[in-house]
């Protein structure tokens, strides 16, 4: 089995920064491509940020340019540096992997979800 714990949510005004951080762990021997994705309150769940582990990135169109994925490979660990945010970043926020484990099989995995408020 495969755990993902988040941190670094909360609440912060407008134009400040989070950064959010979510460590993989267990039966791991890599971890491949990963993710964040957000659900706000009453809208379907969607991508924020995504690196693969050569640390290819992709970001939604509404978060280019303020927001930054990152990930340290040694540590099975995913960044999110969230600047300038905005109330319509508010959300809870989801990290996501895609794990090799010991057995050369791989899964999908899911974090908790963290909250992030950005007040006006």
């Amino acid at each position: 089995q495969v755990q993902l714990v988040e941190s670094g949510g909360g609440l912060v005004q407008a134009g400040g920064s989070l950064r959010l951080s979510c460590a993989a762990s267990g039966n791991i021997f890599s971890t491949n491509a990963m993710g964040w994705y957000r659900q706000a309150s009453g809208n379907q769940r969607e991508l924020v940020a995504a690196i693969t582990s050569g640390r290819t990135t992709n970001y939604a169109d509404s978060v280019k340019g303020r927001f930054t994925i990152s990930r340290d490979n040694s540590k099975n660990t995913v960044y999110l540096q969230m600047n300038s945010l905005k109330p319509e970043d508010t959300a809870v926020y989801y990290c996501n992997a895609d794990v090799t484990n010991s057995y050369f099989t791989r899964g999908n995995y899911w974090g908790q979800g963290t909250q992030v408020t950005v007040s006006a």
